[in-house]
């Protein structure tokens, strides 16, 4: 379905938003939570450790902050076999973006995020390294990047890049309302990188933002972003419906494709990361749509059994187990 260049160095090469989760490790409201762990963060950084998990090489691009909190996403990444010679320290102050989460019972979750003048939105266009995102099959790029100057234009850069290359382009929107001054502003720069890219990967909501810009004023429908976007030039697009499932759209057709349904859900935090990465994972090694949906659902459900997003993304060994002895759900 997709041709990635198989003789490329790197499998995924992601881009933007690396940053610190720190979750109540109480089960309850945040206002009486006293205990908390501290772990990786940030869409794309966890799309990155889950991806090399799987046994991807990948690569990262972003900047973090010159102190404890920065050091902690850099260790954390090169320890997970990223590499990290792009993910580069601030020199200016900025700081490394901060999420509070709260759990409570049942699996409901709420978060707090901090990200004013997070170090991450000021990676510079000048930073970026062509030769380096030449070497990857595929780039992965976050909406939450394209909110803010100066990391707006090195994105845009990267995905120039990418596309004069033959490189695959990935885009999640990775919306994230606290980021954006308007919903509005969102829709504007969300849909001009979707049409740059070749697979996308999202929320109904997300495509919802990218359709209320495009189609004001008209009813939203599935069907009229996915067909807008491929006659466009993307090749797939994966919109998610929860626990409902996914449908993914293509020049081949459409492939809906259930969830796991399953019992002692943590949080559902992280669930869309892990399932990026075993969808793309899939494709990336020739499978078809049907298992790349499958597999990225399993992914997205035995994270959301474990209290962080990084450290809970399953191995490709956990995964495969996973798949043997569980069943979509039919219903």
């Amino acid at each position: 379905m997709m041709n990635f260049n198989q003789n490329a160095e790197y499998d995924v090469i992601c881009l933007g938003r690396s940053t610190v989760d720190i979750y109540s490790l109480d089960i309850c409201e945040l206002e009486y939570s006293s205990k908390f762990a501290k772990y990786l963060g940030g869409s794309p950084a966890n799309t990155a450790v889950a991806l090399s998990k799987l046994k991807n090489k990948v690569g990262f691009i972003g900047k973090v902050s010159d102190d404890g909190m920065g050091r902690f996403v850099k260790h954390y990444l090169e320890h997970q076999g990223i590499d990290v010679s792009h993910l580069l320290t601030d020199t200016e102050g900025h700081k490394t973006g901060i999420t509070i989460g709260e759990i409570r019972e049942g699996g409901q979750c709420y978060c707090l995020m901090y990200r004013d003048n997070c170090a991450d939105l000021y990676l510079k266009a000048s930073e970026i390294d062509a030769e380096y995102i030449k070497k990857a099959k595929a780039l992965l790029v976050s909406g939450t990047s394209l909110s803010h100057s100066p990391a707006k234009e090195a994105v845009i850069k990267a995905v120039s890049i990418a596309k004069d290359a033959n490189v695959t382009v990935i885009f999640d929107p990775d919306f994230r309302k606290d980021t954006w001054s308007s919903e509005w502003l969102a829709g504007i720069y969300l849909a001009d990188m979707a049409v740059k890219s070749d697979i996308i990967i999202g929320t109904e909501e997300e495509f919802q933002i990218i359709y209320n810009f495009l189609f004001p004023g008209k009813p939203y429908d599935d069907e009229i972003i996915a067909s807008y976007l491929l006659k466009k030039g993307c090749s797939v697009v994966n919109i998610k419906h929860g626990k409902d499932g996914s449908v993914v759209y293509s020049n081949e057709g459409i492939v809906k494709s259930p969830s796991y349904h399953i019992k002692g859900v943590v949080k559902t935090f992280g669930a869309g990361d892990s399932y990026a990465s075993g969808f793309l994972t899939a494709l990336i090694k020739g499978k078809d749509l049907q298992f790349a949906q499958a597999q990225g659902a399993a992914a997205a459900a035995i994270t959301i059994k474990g209290h962080s997003c990084s450290d809970a993304s399953p191995t490709l060994a956990e995964l495969n187990d996973f798949m043997s002895s569980h069943h979509l759900n039919s219903d």
